[in-house]
């Protein structure tokens, strides 16, 4: 099994297919995209409860623990911390 989900690389794959294709315009759907943001917002609340509960640890002990990539964690970090939510 690979490391976990990456929202980072997600996002991007979403921006190219979107970009590459008219026959994905699908994914642009509004209910869609609200769906994405519900997740994104679950998975950035995940994050600070785990840093609340367990303090700032290195993305890689938090992307074992919430089933994330190395690289996901790390960007989720960073963006929480810019944000003031961590």
């Amino acid at each position: 099994m690979g490391e976990g989900v990456d929202p980072t690389d997600m996002c991007q794959v979403l921006v190219e297919k979107v970009a590459q294709s008219r026959q994905l315009m699908a994914i642009t759907d509004p209910e869609l995209l609200v769906l994405f943001e519900d997740w994104f917002d679950e998975l950035e609340d995940e994050v600070v409860s785990f840093v609340e509960k367990h303090g700032l640890v290195d993305g890689a002990q938090m992307a074992r623990s919430l089933g994330l990539s190395q690289r996901g964690a790390t960007f989720l970090i960073s963006k929480l911390k810019r944000e003031g939510k961590i």
